[in-house]
């Protein structure tokens, strides 16, 4: 098939586009950068430069490339676009990302419809968004939180928008978990080295992880299928932050992250920290395993961290 890969240079983009080539598939992939477009050409993708908060360049880009499916991948949690990571300040940071899921979706799915595209996979969200009530591990069944009164409200909304429109459409959306794998968690490992990534309170709020290369495959496998719906990306293992952290810090050869109380962390770090860290809900893979074929390459996180970071 012919394939779009919106922000096919990003940091699952540049894991997903290998895997498409690999299956014999034509891959346009985007960047907004033109120092990027190398990169894809190398792996063998027709690059293009395009900007997904302007409409006529996203019309223009899949005019061009006449595909069968548009897999939207564009976020701007890079440096690049979005600056340091500032949980504290959630609703600033996500800017760049709540416009390209608002207003970027709406673009791509014009330009699908204006050119007769007949499928369409989006990226979602699926690691600590779960509703905060009933158990700690969420299916597709159960809503994401739109956690309001916290400044990570916009960011769920716009995630929202994405599964209505992209639902109404015809397509599928990926939640995926936690990236973690290449160039996709060296801020929190940096952070975990210096000590400076605490644990709050018991750490019992859970989250889910995700191997890029296992993201990557799955979204083939939605591409493949043209697959409808909502999957949860995820591994095979949520997990309470009073695991996972500690078992990152012991893998990247930190000490034990030091432990602070919800009191203190509410104010130094924010409201959206706390909750992750002590009332986030996990998520099960369990639908898109059974309904996609999809197999693990790490079905854990303690495998990822420990080969990723030995």
């Amino acid at each position: 098939m012919r394939v779009f890969v919106a922000g096919g240079a990003g940091v699952l983009g540049r894991r997903l586009v290998p895997q498409l080539l690999a299956r014999g598939h034509q891959v346009t992939a985007t960047t907004t950068s033109a120092a990027k477009l190398d990169l894809l050409e190398r792996q063998g993708a027709d690059a293009v430069v395009m900007n997904g908060l302007d409409a006529g360049s996203v019309a223009r880009a899949v005019a061009d490339a006449r595909p069968d499916v548009i897999v939207h991948q564009m976020t701007g949690i890079s440096l690049t676009h979005g600056g340091k990571p500032d949980l504290k300040h959630f609703d600033r940071w996500s800017v760049p990302t709540i416009r390209l899921r608002t207003e970027g979706t709406d673009h791509l799915l014009a330009a699908a419809e204006d050119n007769g595209v007949a499928h369409f996979v989006a990226q979602g969200y699926a690691n600590w968004n779960g509703i905060r009530q009933g158990g700690w591990v969420k299916t597709e069944e159960d809503p994401l939180d739109l956690h309001e009164g916290t400044a990570a409200h916009t960011s769920m909304v716009a995630l929202r928008h994405v599964e209505e429109v992209v639902g109404k459409a015809g397509g599928a959306v990926m939640r995926y978990g936690a990236f973690y794998g290449p160039s996709a968690t060296d801020d929190q490992v940096e952070l975990v080295r210096k000590r400076q990534f605490p644990l709050v309170g018991r750490g019992t709020g859970y989250a889910s992880w995700i191997h890029l290369d296992d993201a990557a495959s799955a979204t083939v496998l939605a591409v493949e299928q043209q697959a409808r719906g909502v999957f949860n990306i995820v591994d095979d293992e949520p997990a309470p932050a009073s695991q996972w952290l500690p078992y990152l810090a012991a893998c990247a050869g930190a000490k034990p992250p030091m432990r602070i109380p919800t009191w203190l962390a509410r104010p130094l770090a924010g409201k959206v920290v706390v909750v992750m860290m002590t009332e986030g809900r996990g998520f099960s893979n369990a639908k898109a395993k059974r309904e996609l074929g999809w197999e693990l390459r790490y079905p854990s996180w303690r495998q990822g961290f420990r080969e990723g970071l030995a």
